[in-house]
């Protein structure tokens, strides 16, 4: 088990942007299906991303402030947002008008799909972007080769790393996945007086699910979940994971079959994301394709 507590002095410059900051909370296993990166991202300046997709899948939840996906939808504060590997978002068009810089904050969870391509880490991308730029340069999301040719940012690095063509599946879900959890019933939590739940879904084939759970103060939860790892964040509340204090943002990461211990000195409400193991298909599955991110939506190159 892993318990990371929130420090507002640990932010770091990774998105290619540069307009916003990361806190790193988790992270997974470099080079596997399951990899994953658990930040909180702070928005500092105007921000604009064209529209796009990824070849992982990504959970967002504004905890302050809201976020816009594109085409007139806007994930606002407390709402959760999936966006499924290979489903496109955006165009993003933030300016900060009112709100001061980092003072929109938000929880995003980046993790390898269904698919099996897995998520490459922070640490692949810094250094690929460090070798990469002593042969060509990075402007924004894009990188310019000493040739002159020009491609997003994010599918040249990944040629870098793997040596190979990124893939973007081709989309299970049309589009983002928007949930308000305040529309879900809590339920009790069997054997955990004063706990509840509040079932938010479960997607894919992985059987990635999401979930709130509330402990009232003085609650005690305990549990174990065989399915897959859990990771888990403190959105309010004070109190103690085994023997471990816990405070807001507090980011806790729970192996499968291990056992969790939460005790609540104050009323603690923590967001549960599952993540099974990703079980490859005994046949690799062709529905794929290669894109060139453009400004509108994304399609596939030639030869695809």
């Amino acid at each position: 088990m892993k318990i990371v507590p929130y420090d507002d002095d640990v932010w770091a410059k990774d998105h290619p942007t540069g307009d916003v900051s990361f806190h790193h909370m988790l992270r997974g296993e470099p080079d596997t299906p399951e990899n994953f990166m658990y930040i909180l991202g702070r928005q500092d300046a105007d921000f604009w991303m064209p529209r796009h997709r990824h070849n992982f899948d990504q959970i967002r939840l504004p905890i302050q402030g809201d976020m816009t996906i594109g085409r007139g939808l806007v994930l606002r504060q407390g709402e959760i947002g999936y966006f499924p590997e290979g489903t496109a978002y955006g165009p993003q068009d933030d300016p900060l008008g009112d709100a001061a810089p980092g003072e929109r904050v938000q929880l995003v969870l980046q993790f390898g799909g269904a698919s099996g391509y897995g998520f490459m880490s922070i640490e692949q991308r810094r250094r690929a972007r460090q070798e990469m730029a002593r042969t060509g340069r990075f402007d924004g999301n894009y990188y310019y080769f000493a040739d002159g040719r020009k491609q997003w940012g994010l599918n040249a690095i990944w040629e870098h790393v793997h040596g190979e063509r990124l893939r973007y599946p081709k989309p299970r879900y049309k589009s983002a996945v928007v949930v308000d959890p305040r529309r879900f019933n809590r339920l009790p939590v069997p054997d955990a007086p004063r706990v509840d739940r509040r079932f938010l879904g479960s997607y894919s084939e992985r059987g990635m699910w999401m979930e709130m759970i509330r402990a009232a103060a003085g609650a005690r939860w305990t549990s174990r979940q065989p399915l897959g790892r859990r990771l888990i964040v403190t959105l309010s509340g004070t109190g103690t994971c085994g023997t471990t204090p816990y405070g807001r943002l507090t980011a806790i990461q729970v192996e499968a079959d291990e056992t969790l211990d939460i005790a609540a000195d104050t009323e603690t409400e923590l967001f549960v994301v599952g993540l099974p193991p990703v079980i490859l298909p005994t046949r690799e599955s062709a529905e794929f394709d290669y894109v060139e991110i453009t400004d509108g939506e994304p399609q596939p190159a030639a030869g695809s």
